[in-house]
């Protein structure tokens, strides 16, 4: 269980350095939309050569694509809506306030996810402390923001 504590901390690191990474590619080469599909190039080049040299590389049956719930597709959808937040909102407001914003944001609909198990999650009821812990996410991005 701790590695997967360890891998969310890294990908948390991730989602604060990735923004000015991938804002630095588009204002680099002036073309934002080319800067996001290589983004995403460079991304599943990574899955490839990493799902090769594992050995986790499959391919799935047809029966396997016909069990996929038709929300679970829109996943890549929702990536390409993320860089594109990355290359054109980040550098205007900045990395604490876009940061803040996908985080909070994240907490405050993550909450409602949990509570009705949507989207594949297991049910965990919104207690008055995650609400609260919720409210406080949204009053510190305020501050962050306006600050």
């Amino acid at each position: 269980m701790w590695s997967l504590y360890a891998l969310t901390i890294f990908a948390g690191l991730a989602n604060a350095i990735q923004p000015g990474q991938n804002a630095t590619l588009s204002k680099s080469l002036g073309l934002p939309i080319t800067a996001g599909l290589l983004t995403l190039l460079v991304g599943t080049t990574v899955l490839l050569v990493g799902g090769l040299a594992l050995g986790k590389l499959e391919l799935p049956t047809g029966q396997q694509l016909g069990q996929v719930p038709w929300w679970a597709w829109f996943g890549g959808f929702l990536s390409v809506l993320l860089i594109l937040a990355q290359l054109y909102a980040s550098p205007a407001i900045g990395a604490a306030s876009f940061l803040g914003i996908i985080v909070t944001v994240g907490v405050v609909v993550s909450l409602v996810l949990d509570h009705f198990g949507w989207v594949g999650f297991q049910v965990h009821p919104a207690s008055l402390w995650r609400i609260a812990g919720a409210v406080l996410m949204v009053i510190g991005v305020g501050l962050v923001a306006v600050f």
